[in-house]
């Protein structure tokens, strides 16, 4: 590795996957910056990185709002901090509802925030990287991104979105000491997937824990994966279509 130390940012981490896996990375010695919508919740998540012998900062963001990678980017040159990592996890899951009753404005917001916020706080975070001449960035896509299914359209249109977005931006960036995967977990047991599909809808066997996703995010960020670029990975747990 060309750095001695990584800093990860990591997006939609006030909870859910994406506060797994900044757990997951101070744990191991990752500095971590946290964003999310809430700021109770961020400094909740501040307070249990703090037990680590690591340095984390968290950033107020609500990636629907212009602004927000603006700021994000502004904390993170007026800090002096050089991301070299990037986990693009932040997501609106929304219920199921068809196209012909989806009102689109709200529909817009889910494209915007799963999917245009992630391409653009990637471009703005690549020259951190390419002045390292390293980075590791991590999309956090769905089994919904493999197959469209009724009532999704919004939610798995910017999944699948996700995994194009990974092929190619993995092209372009290789040669610049650069790598991009993407991560396709089944359903994983967060709170935003039981607020927008209900508490019955995780009493079944196949609920993955978010920490084994962010396992998986770890691998990808270490330098045992420097083989690994432009790949998909599905981890849909027990309920892997392979086995039912």
């Amino acid at each position: 590795m060309a750095n001695n130390q990584q800093l990860a940012l990591i997006t939609g981490s006030s909870r859910g996957i994406g506060k797994a896996v900044a757990i997951n990375f101070a744990k191991n010695g990752i500095d971590v910056v946290i964003t999310g919508r809430n700021e109770s919740r961020l400094k909740k998540v501040k307070e249990e990185l703090n037990q680590f012998d690591t340095k984390s900062y968290y950033i107020p963001a609500d990636l629907s709002e212009e602004n927000s990678i603006e700021n994000i980017i502004d904390f993170l040159r007026k800090s002096n901090l050089k991301v070299n990592i990037l986990i693009n996890n932040a997501a609106i899951i929304h219920e199921r509802i068809n196209l012909i009753d989806f009102d689109m404005k709200e529909w817009q917001e889910v494209i915007n925030v799963n999917l245009v916020s992630a391409a653009k706080l990637t471009k703005l975070i690549l020259p951190f990287m390419i002045t390292q001449n390293y980075g590791k960035i991590v999309n956090i896509s769905s089994i919904g991104g493999r197959k469209g299914a009724a009532g999704r359209t919004a939610y798995r249109i910017t999944k699948a979105g996700l995994i194009s977005f990974t092929e190619s931006l993995a092209a372009e960036v290789k040669d610049k000491g650069i790598d991009v995967n993407c991560v396709c977990p089944g359903q994983v047991l967060t709170e935003g997937y039981i607020e927008a599909f209900g508490e019955d809808s995780i009493k079944n066997k196949n609920m993955i824990d978010p920490y084994e996703i962010a396992e998986v995010c770890r691998f990808l960020v270490s330098d045992q994966s420097s083989s690994v670029t432009g790949a998909i990975i599905d981890a849909f747990g027990s309920s892997n279509p392979l086995f039912n």
